[in-house]
């Protein structure tokens, strides 16, 4: 169960900001998943498309990390409380603005 939000923490309403996931840094560590108060991350073993779409490099990063890597499924719910930028150890996650991104 996520931590309850603190309020003085969050800087932004919902869908000003967003985590963007650096897919060649990520290593499924669940720092994010763990610290977001919000939901947006889901931390979960990459499937059959996913693996082939990667490079190899990146492909043998993330198969000795387990196969794992987070996922923004609910971008929306961002506050930007900049959690999940401070608890990730690889430094792969950082806010853009929402209308940066299309899903």
């Amino acid at each position: 169960m996520p931590p309850e939000p603190n309020v003085t923490e969050c800087k932004q309403p919902p869908k000003t900001v967003r985590p963007l996931v650096d897919t060649t840094r990520c290593e499924g560590k669940e720092d994010c998943e763990e610290v977001c108060p919000y939901g947006v991350f889901e931390v979960r073993k990459l499937d059959a498309g996913e693996r082939k779409a990667l490079s190899f490099m990146n492909w043998v990063k993330v198969m000795a990390h387990g196969g794992k890597q987070a996922f923004v499924i609910h971008p929306e719910n961002c506050h930007s409380c900049g959690l999940c930028v401070r608890a990730c150890p690889e430094k792969a996650i950082r806010l853009v603005r929402f209308e940066e991104v299309t899903p």
